[in-house]
């Protein structure tokens, strides 16, 4: 049982290059030290006051070994055990402790635990444990702009520049799984970074890979318009209803179909539209034609603008003679565009997520530093990575048939993203988040 207060032991421990010294209290009797435990376990002392500490060398080149804490006080209630309990051991204590109990056989660890290998191995041994778990070390997955660290995260989480620890920009298994990442996918990153002994960074569009790759094969297709501007088919009827059938996935026929309204009045993209075209632009532009997905040929005849330049209507006419699988469809036009009813919608909000963290280099934390070094380089100096357009939620239109997707069901809205229905979806407004975006630069060698 030690005395010495939580700095006299940092001094005590030597450093690297210098050996420990032992402290003062190191040659009590065990009578002494079970009296002055028992006493620690009923609550006698204050927080810091004491320590049990286990006898080892003090010159041991690993500091691990230099007589480690292995129980302090500390009086906060549990989330189990209330406030039964005002000692609590260490980690490095506890740890090849439980996995002893547990039956454990090989303890997998970051490859900052290398150092503390000799000290668990200790532990099992001076326990006498019949069936002594091994400890093997890898490299930690970290991946770029993101962080990995607990420490960190809690502190996003904490401090509210997430939502939560499920927010969809965070890599934990909860906010990767609410973001639309799939098992699959995740299985076939881990599969092609596979484990290393070195330290290295992955980037972070290699699983964006992987995910693309998977909902490229499963996810349905259908239409979305984020930044609506409405169109006027001006030589439809005024109550014009009529159902457009589009496959759920252009490659696989046996996903099946399914049909949306095509009204007088739909919305499209407004950079789908330009006043002053390009010559080399294939969509709608005035006095030019271009095809509505799975519906009709249309062409723009004139446009409303506001005071302030930007278009506010678009007023076109149907080649009636021209719908996607009759025999007027095969009259080509250079440009496909998406869209959908103006009157007979899903509103949505689409969260649109980008990287959390910029590509700034954040302050490295050695393997072996201590809890205190690590917590220290997850201030202020890693906040300022933080993204603050990680996050734009913007609102549109769906296709009706959105409507009985389900929380966690993905879809490819056509010449968008991928984006996966939310748990903050309710009755009147469907929440879908991007999950990544159709095509990147990034290649996989």
């Amino acid at each position: 049982m030690d005395d010495l207060s939580k700095e006299e032991i940092r001094a005590y421990r030597g450093t690297l290059k210098e050996p420990g010294k032992n402290s003062p209290y190191r040659d009590r009797t065990p009578e002494e030290n079970m009296d002055l435990f028992l006493r620690m376990k009923n609550g006698e002392f204050p927080e810091g006051s004491h320590v049990l500490r286990a006898k080892i060398d003090m010159a041991s080149p690993n500091i691990n070994l230099r007589d480690p804490t292995i129980y302090r006080i500390k009086y906060a209630t549990h989330h189990r055990t209330g406030d039964t309990w005002c000692i609590y051991p260490m980690y490095d204590f506890a740890h090849p402790i439980g996995d002893a109990l547990e039956g454990v056989t090989h303890s997998l660890c970051s490859l900052e635990y290398e150092i503390h290998r000799p000290l668990y191995d200790w532990v099992v041994n001076v326990c006498g444990f019949e069936n002594k778990p091994r400890q093997i070390e890898f490299a930690r997955l970290n991946l770029t702009n993101t962080v990995m660290s607990k420490r960190k995260l809690r502190k996003l989480v904490e401090e509210g520049h997430v939502a939560g620890w499920d927010d969809p920009r965070m890599p934990t298994l909860a906010g990767m799984r609410r973001r639309g990442y799939t098992s699959a996918a995740v299985r076939d990153f881990i599969d092609r970074i596979g484990v290393s002994k070195a330290d290295s960074t992955v980037d972070h569009r290699l699983l964006e890979y992987c995910v693309r790759n998977d909902l490229n094969e499963i996810a349905p297709r259908a239409m979305a318009v984020l930044d609506p501007v409405k169109v006027v088919l001006t030589n439809l009827p005024e109550d014009h209803v009529e159902l457009c059938e589009i496959e759920n996935h252009p490659k696989k026929p046996e996903m099946g179909t399914h049909t949306l309204p095509l009204t007088r009045e739909i919305y499209i993209e407004r950079e789908d539209f330009m006043v002053d075209a390009p010559k080399k632009y294939f969509r709608l532009k005035p006095d030019g034609e271009v095809r509505l997905k799975g519906a009709y040929i249309i062409r723009c005849e004139r446009y409303d603008l506001d005071e302030n330049g930007n278009v506010t209507c678009i007023y076109c006419t149907v080649d009636p003679t021209s719908k996607s699988g009759s025999e007027g469809a095969e009259r080509k036009v250079k440009g496909t565009i998406h869209w959908v009813s103006a009157t007979q919608n899903l509103p949505i909000e689409a969260r649109l997520y980008d990287v959390l963290i910029l590509d700034e280099k954040a302050e490295e934390v050695p393997a072996e530093a201590s809890e205190d070094e690590e917590e220290s380089a997850a201030g202020d100096d890693f906040l300022r990575q933080v993204n603050p357009d990680s996050l734009r939620v913007v609102r549109g239109y769906a296709e009706p048939w959105l409507a009985q997707a389900k929380v966690g069901d993905s879809f490819q809205f056509l010449r968008t993203a991928y984006f996966c229905k939310d748990k903050d979806s309710t009755d009147e407004l469907a929440v879908f988040n991007r999950v990544v975006i159709l095509k990147d630069s990034f290649k996989v060698e």
